[in-house]
């Protein structure tokens, strides 16, 4: 775990350790204890907190200490944070007991770690060349299901053999390496500080001002995240009505195909340092309309187990590895100067056309069956790509002007 991306690895999966067991370990805990389907609801509500992240962004990139490095002091504090949080939840030895509580103090531990997603991404647009930005955001994306197969899964499997505190404090344990890894990291002096808050706020906007950032932002991410996020959104429901456990349901989502996701996530970024941007995307199309047409048996009601899976790992995969292309592009456009901000607003308008896509796919399946659109799925995807490699083709990612890179190696 030496150098950039070893350091940006570390930070991501602690980031996500604590967001996979709240948004799927302790929703399943609070079920088996009895809470009501309402109720848990209303603790995924805290998740929209990470889409909206961009509001604040500007302020990580405007303020920070020259003394400590701009984005470590703020991950210092961040990753602290983190853990205090966590350790916060000790106490909840009946976590249905103290719902309102439960909820505030995850809401917190959600602000903070999209927070700190902020920093990360500012540190890594500032240490990673062009070459290495497919590698970083590979890791990226893998580290957020490795967090989350942690923190929503080997969590939960504590929790059952030893209780509560035990599983909140391995959580706070893990959380608290990343507080190492940033203690000893080495952050580049800053020399392209932004002048004012006024000035930083305005990267929100000004971002889409570079060439070919409109059309990648609003007609290749929405085709392509509306396309696979609409085909995955019929997968649960299809599950449920082949007639297979909440259990299994669990098992298979929420853990067999992480594993598949974390090394397509990996093997993306690598290829797209070797491959190129476009070769990748196309690689990844590809492989989604394939996947998606394997699902065909089980959105028309036969899922037998073997198959499925299979199914499922090999979408799972090929959606991953076109969302390390989406976030690479991302991090092209993103400036040294206000890193925090770029990268963020463009990612969460993907976050918000995932969230669009379930929507979409769910209401439109309800009117003309799975098949159709999974049909309609393709298709967009299909058109993304097709948009995707056409943007590269004329607009190459080049050297920023101003690029800061690293004077001496990053310790962790």
């Amino acid at each position: 775990m030496k150098g950039p991306l070893g350091t940006l690895g570390a930070l991501y999966v602690t980031q996500y350790l604590g967001i996979g067991f709240i948004t799927v370990g302790l929703t399943a805990i609070l079920r088996d204890g009895g809470t009501s389907l309402d109720t848990l609801a209303l603790l995924q509500v805290v998740g929209l907190i990470w889409p909206v992240k961009f509001l604040w962004a500007p302020i990580l990139d405007r303020y920070g200490s020259r003394h400590r490095g701009h984005y470590r002091s703020w991950l210092l504090v961040l990753q602290g944070g983190l853990v205090l949080a966590l350790l916060a939840l000790v106490p909840f030895d009946d976590p249905g007991g103290r719902l309102g509580p439960l909820v505030a103090i995850c809401a917190g531990y959600v602000f903070l770690s999209a927070t700190q997603d902020i920093a990360v991404d500012a540190v890594a647009v500032r240490l990673l060349a062009e070459r290495a930005r497919g590698a970083g955001n590979g890791i990226q994306v893998a580290a957020s299901y490795l967090g989350n197969l942690i923190g929503g899964g080997a969590c939960v499997v504590v929790y059952d053999r030893y209780g509560w505190r035990a599983a909140i404090l391995l959580l706070a344990a893990l959380t608290s390496l990343g507080l190492l890894v940033v203690w000893r990291l080495r952050e580049p002096v800053r020399t392209d500080r932004v002048e004012s808050t006024r000035a930083a706020y305005r990267a929100l906007l000004s971002v889409f001002g570079q060439p070919g950032c409109r059309w990648w932002t609003f007609v290749v991410v929405p085709l392509v995240y509306v396309g696979a996020g609409a085909a995955y959104a019929l997968v649960t429901p299809a599950l449920v009505d082949a007639d297979w456990s909440l259990a299994r349901i669990g098992v298979v989502t929420g853990v067999v195909t992480s594993a598949p996701a974390i090394v397509a996530g990996l093997l993306a970024g690598v290829a797209i340092g070797r491959f190129g941007r476009g070769a990748v995307l196309v690689a990844a199309g590809v492989a989604l309309a394939v996947s998606t047409a394997m699902l065909l048996p089980l959105l028309t009601g036969r899922a037998p187990l073997g198959t499925t899976v299979t199914a499922l790992c090999c979408f799972m995969a090929a959606y991953t590895a076109a969302n390390v292309v989406l976030y690479t592009v991302n991090m092209d456009y993103s400036r040294p100067g206000t890193g925090g901000t770029d990268f963020t607003v463009l990612s969460s308008f993907g976050l918000v056309c995932s969230f669009v896509a379930a929507s979409v796919g769910l209401t439109a399946a309800d009117r003309v069956g799975y098949p159709a659109v999974a049909v309609g799925a393709v298709v967009l995807v299909v058109a993304g790509v097709v948009a995707g490699v056409a943007h590269q083709r004329r607009f190459r990612p080049a050297a920023r002007v101003g690029q800061v890179r690293p004077t001496e190696p990053v310790a962790v």
